[in-house]
């Protein structure tokens, strides 16, 4: 966890959503975390609960499954970050990423937590114009700095600094969750996706770098409580 001698904005008390708010949560952040809920329930079932055999994502792999739900967790980091819908997504295409290129290893609960919140992380300073550091996710997503700053490199490296997302890529996966959950019952339809990307085929793994805060952030992180991610 954060030490006691940095800025006071990156010590934040974060609480839990209690509950999701419709009006609040984008509707894609509700569809993403069913789709990867239910990747993971499938993948734990043919590891048997434990880490996969593959070594690839052995880095993210936690002592144990943490007891927050990723729909709770993708509500914290959507609430405390203030990063667009889109990294959520552009995060979700890393992630596919790194299953195609390593079939061996298996996304599952002892390693999604950590993937998604270095994938949010990574995707907000490629899609944002203002973000928070690496201190600041470290603290929302329940990991020590020096944990997620080790997390941003092992990423980066796994997709070999493959980290543009092109406009059509990020329709195609917005077009797959939808369909996802309209075969499972639910037809209210997304609302259709924009997304703002530049010609970046690589980014900066600086860790200073910090954005602006508006102050409705700064009040908001004032209330937050901490989370451990094991």
């Amino acid at each position: 966890m954060l030490t006691s001698g940095e800025p006071e904005l990156l010590q934040p008390r974060l609480t839990e959503p209690t509950h999701s708010d419709p009006s609040t949560t984008p509707r894609v952040l509700t569809i993403l975390s069913y789709v990867l809920e239910k990747l993971v329930a499938r993948n734990d079932r043919l590891s048997g609960g434990a880490a996969a055999d593959g070594k690839s994502l052995s880095t993210f792999h936690g002592v144990r499954a943490p007891a927050i739900s990723l729909e709770k967790y993708v509500e914290r980091m959507y609430k405390y970050t203030s990063c667009s819908p889109s990294c959520f997504v552009v995060a979700f295409v890393y992630i596919d990423r790194l299953v195609h290129k390593y079939p061996d290893s298996l996304v599952v609960s002892l390693n999604v937590h950590r993937l998604l919140v270095t994938s949010v992380m990574v995707a907000s300073k490629i899609l944002d114009d203002t973000h928070y550091n690496n201190a600041f996710y470290a603290r929302v997503g329940g990991v020590s700095n020096e944990e997620l700053n080790k997390l941003e490199l092992e990423l980066l490296f796994l997709l070999d600094f493959e980290v543009y997302v092109s406009p059509r890529v990020f329709e195609s996966y917005c077009q797959h969750l939808e369909k996802e959950m309209l075969c499972n019952g639910i037809v209210e339809r997304l609302p259709a996706a924009t997304i703002s990307v530049n010609d970046v085929t690589e980014i900066s793994v600086d860790d200073t770098q910090t954005s602006s805060p508006s102050n409705h952030q700064l009040q908001q992180s004032s209330s937050m409580t901490s989370l451990k991610v094991l």
